[in-house]
Parts: C-alpha cells; structure tokens; sequence
C-alpha cells in the first residue's frame, strides 16, 4: 500500500477522490499522506494539474482531506491489531518437540 497514489478529479468545481479511477476528466496523482494534500494545496498544484478555469472552492479540497483521515485511521487500526497479534504470539510458550 505504500507506493499507491490516489486519484482526484474536479467534479463541478469540488475535488472527488476516484478510488476505482474510473471517473472521467483529467485526473491527479497524490501519495495518500495528508502532508502531501497540504504541499499540494499551498502550491496550488489542483487547479493547474486538472486545468481547471478559475480557482477551486476553498471547501473544494473537504472531501479528499476526509478520505485522507479515514484511510489513516484504518492503517493505524490495521498496524495496532497486527502488533497486538504478534506480541499474543510471541508470548505462547514453545516447546522443544525433542
């Protein structure tokens, strides 16, 4: 999961997060990390990478910021109960089968 990027396309004037990059437009690329949605936004890289005319909404950006926040939550839910099922493992005694 560490090399995917997320799709976003402009769907009138708001961004949309294309999870099965399927919708159509000119789309952009993002790593899902939010330092990167932030680095993207105050560079002002949207408008130009879709070729959007005018500027973007300043609630433009609301709904792949929460896709962001939902997607980290998950992956820390996921690390957390893959720590929690290693350490239960490596506390079960093993016996020497000689």
């Amino acid at each position: 999961m560490a090399g995917e990027l997320l799709r976003v396309v402009a769907v009138n004037g708001h961004l949309v997060v294309d999870v099965r990059r399927r919708l159509p437009g000119r789309g952009a690329w993002l790593h899902p990390v939010p330092e990167c949605l932030v680095k993207a936004e105050r560079r002002r890289a949207f408008p130009r990478a879709l070729r959007v005319p005018g500027v973007l909404g300043v609630d433009a950006l609301g709904e792949v910021r929460q896709y962001l926040e939902h997607h980290l939550e998950r992956l820390t839910e996921h690390s957390q109960d893959a720590g929690a099922a290693r350490i239960q493992s490596e506390s079960r005694k093993q016996v020497d089968p000689s």
